[in-house]
């Protein structure tokens, strides 16, 4: 039996520090007026606190897991069934074609810079391609974490480094009610990435690297590549039995693969070819299949100009607006191709001997 490490984890929270993290919710001078009811929902929070009431409605897991009578999360399961659902109609060839635009930009005309960002309106000419192509989009936004009230995409806590096993698909980490890590949006996330025949990621550069709403979607996203749809054969996070399960055997199954992708990553003075190929190499590992060189775009916006006039040097710059478009057309060609069974996956079938 491997060990378990530990000696990392901080001491719980004082009843005063827990306090002070609680009321900073209600700074508003307008909740004075509410204050005895909210110290009894302080009281009641902090009782789960000290309780670990991570989940606290739950059911029987039921027929087809492996210990039936194990409790799991009500949010959970239906994070669950609404994804093998969505699976299910995926695999149908009636289903109509379906597109994931994701705008991986953390700015919008509703946050503070008051302005619409150049990736927005990049995902508004790949949505007019795939109109034309008679296609569904669902353009899935990451700047809504920037303009939302009490809409979370939480950290990814790793737990596939203690064992793949313990990383369930979809995620059980969150809502974790007993630390206030509720409104997680990654339950529909994973929802809609199932539902999609195709992603696109369209993204901006910032410091190197994706921006941070984007790089949390897809820390959180691990469980896709790997993850047990299982929790009960771990009995929620035991770290010993997903060791043991992992060193028995584990098959690491790639929950998302065989949908088409690309990519339009753009920036102004660095970074976008190693973001772009990062992008790359993260949907490749993940069983995606890229819809060929031109649907894999990198771009700069006004290099070494003005932030100022970006969105005007956009307007000028016809040759990468029709480049986006052609990221899009190569999409929906492949996903044509994809779904008649014609697009060649060469390395398809072959089993692979590092299947971490």
């Amino acid at each position: 039996m491997t060990d378990i490490r530990k000696g990392q984890a901080p001491a719980p929270l004082s009843r005063n520090s827990f306090h002070q993290r609680f009321m900073q919710s209600f700074m508003d001078p307008a909740f004075r007026a509410e204050e005895a009811a909210i110290s009894r929902v302080e009281q009641i929070a902090w009782e789960a606190y000290q309780e670990g009431r991570k989940a606290p409605v739950t059911r029987k897991a039921g027929r087809g897991y492996a210990d039936p009578a194990y409790d799991l999360s009500v949010e959970w399961l239906e994070a669950k069934k609404r994804i093998q659902l969505a699976a299910a109609a995926w695999k149908k060839t009636a289903t109509p074609s379906r597109v994931l635009l994701i705008c991986g930009s953390s700015r919008n005309d509703g946050t503070c810079p008051g302005e619409i960002s150049k990736t927005f309106r990049m995902v508004e000419w790949a949505q007019k391609v795939f109109r034309k192509e008679k296609m569904e989009t669902d353009v899935l936004d990451l700047s809504l974490l920037t303009s939302s009230y009490h809409l979370n995409i939480h950290p990814c806590k790793g737990c596939v480094s203690t064992a793949m096993p313990l990383c369930h698909w979809p995620c059980s980490c969150y809502p974790n009610h007993s630390l206030g890590q509720t409104s997680d949006w990654m339950n529909e996330i994973y929802e809609r990435w199932t539902a999609a025949h195709a992603v696109i990621i369209l993204t901006p550069v910032y410091w190197y690297q994706s921006p941070g709403p984007l790089k949390q979607m897809i820390d959180r996203l691990v469980c896709a590549d790997g993850g047990n749809p299982d929790p009960t054969s771990t009995h929620g996070k035991k770290a010993a039995e997903a060791k043991a399960l992992e060193l028995k055997g584990w098959d690491y199954p790639k929950h998302l693969a065989g949908r088409v992708y690309g990519l339009v990553v753009h920036g102004d003075v660095a970074g976008i070819e190693g973001a772009r190929r990062s992008l790359s190499d993260w949907l490749d590992w993940m069983g995606l299949i890229a819809a060929g060189s031109q649907a894999r775009l990198d771009r700069y916006v006004g290099y070494y100009e003005p932030y100022a006039t970006s969105h005007q040097t956009l307007d000028a710059d016809k040759a990468m607006q029709a480049e986006v478009r052609n990221v899009a057309a190569a999409v929906a060609k492949a996903v044509k191709e994809l779904r008649a069974g014609r697009l060649s996956q060469p390395d398809k079938g072959l089993e692979r001997p590092r299947p971490k």
